[in-house]
């Protein structure tokens, strides 16, 4: 995979509606940027209601583009949104040198952070994916890059070489290799399940801290980095509670605003952890000033994924940073089930398990056993992956009332007499 020898010198230019997001805007695509190992020379910024369908900025505006383009000495200009085909010719005619998308910049991120087979897989379907449509306006040209940001190479870019046909065959081949990793990933959440222990999943903004979170927590080593998705594959620990019950929690991949319909799809089998789990931890930065864009762009992901409606405990992390208390306060009292933590003081962490723990008893299903001695050790399993309100030991077998997960209830309901109206 190629790699940036010299830093190219990038030129910024974001077109939003709302004046007030300028200078978030213009921020988070300058550590997009950075984490792509650019160097940042100038900006540019329009307020439009929508972006221009020939040229994305105003026409008026092209030459005070090209001329920032030209004082800076840019060799790249980086467009905070995903061009079309024609947005994209027509701006690199206008300002002379190589442009390139958001989602270009986000996918050549993911393509250097790829670290594991199942991650380049899904980077390079994403790349080839996003390139397909866009072959007939850029299909000399691409012959003759030899790598930079938003070109980075994966396992089948050299395929572009040839014609559409074969870049679709090996979009058929990464799909298809990519199937069996979901259903690999499909088998090792069946073996979760069969653990009966609760699934819970980290969500959040890029660099909100869930991986620090999770190495808090569990005692994990997951990667912790201040540039931008420093963790693409997921990761899953067991972490005990303080009164011994205990949870598997992944670590996922982090969100992010305009987060590329091809990233979506590609990287699907690693986003099922999220809709696959019980209860979600929606981790925020509470430092952020802009927290409610964040927040906000966190929740659209999630609706795409069909996952809003699961249990949520927002987080607010960073607490440390954050000097006026009061307001954070408040901030508690306004979010239904959340609390506020710092991940890497562990302020906070009693808070955060009394909600693990609100959560979990949702998620518990009451039940009356009556258990045969020659399986006492689902009575363990009851203590283990529950509540034992009461276990009465008769002649004719174990009688026990709990709350147990509903995945153990499902396996021994045979067991089941009819279900209590008084327990505690």
């Amino acid at each position: 995979m190629q790699t940036i020898e010299e830093s190219e010198r990038a030129f910024l230019v974001s077109v939003e509606r709302d004046e007030e997001l300028r200078p978030y805007a213009l921020e988070e695509l300058t550590a997009l940027a950075d984490t792509a190992g650019a160097e940042i020379v100038g900006s540019f910024f329009q307020r439009r209601d929508k972006p221009d369908p020939a040229f994305y900025i105003g026409p008026g505006k092209k030459d005070e583009l090209f001329a920032g383009v030209q004082d800076t000495a840019s060799n790249l200009v980086i467009v905070d949104s995903e061009l079309s085909p024609a947005q994209a010719r027509n701006l690199e005619e206008a300002v002379q040198c190589r442009v390139i998308d958001r989602t270009q910049l986000i996918l050549d991120i993911f393509a250097h952070r790829a670290r594991t087979r199942e991650g380049r897989l899904q980077v390079t379907l994403a790349q080839l994916t996003y390139l397909l449509p866009r072959l007939s306006g850029m299909y000399t040209k691409f012959e003759r890059q030899q790598g930079g940001i938003g070109v980075r190479g994966g396992q089948g870019e050299t395929k572009l070489e040839t014609d559409r046909r074969k870049v679709r065959d090996t979009i058929s081949d990464l799909e298809a290799q990519l199937a069996e990793v979901r259903n690999t990933r499909q088998q090792q959440r069946a073996n979760r399940r069969n653990l009966a222990f609760p699934t819970a999943a980290l969500v959040g903004y890029t660099s909100a801290g869930k991986s620090t979170l999770l190495n808090t927590l569990s005692g994990a080593e997951v990667l912790v980095d201040a540039k931008l998705f420093a963790t693409l594959d997921p990761t899953t620990r067991r972490v005990v509670m303080p009164d011994g019950w205990a949870i598997l929690l992944t670590d996922t991949v982090g969100f992010i605003r305009n987060l590329p319909t091809n990233l979506i799809a590609a990287f699907r089998a690693t986003l099922e952890e999220t809709v696959e789990a019980d209860f979600l931890i929606h981790v925020v930065d509470t430092n952020h000033p802009y927290r409610e864009v964040q927040r906000e762009a966190v929740m659209e992901t999630l609706e795409s994924l069909g996952a809003a409606d699961k249990p949520i405990i927002t987080l607010f992390n960073k607490c440390d940073l954050v000097q006026d208390r009061e307001a954070l306060q408040e901030l508690i009292l306004d979010t239904p089930n959340s609390a506020y933590i710092s991940a890497k003081t562990r302020e906070g962490m009693p808070q955060l398990m009394d909600r693990i723990v609100e959560t979990l008893k949702g998620l518990l299903e009451d039940i009356d056993l009556k258990i045969p001695y020659n399986r006492s050790d689902l009575v363990a399993q009851c203590y283990e992956y529950g509540r034992v309100l009461k276990a009465d030991y008769q002649e004719d077998g174990i009688y026990v009332q709990a709350r147990i997960t509903r995945d153990l209830a499902g396996r021994i309901k045979k067991y089941a007499l009819k279900k209590s109206t008084d327990l505690a």
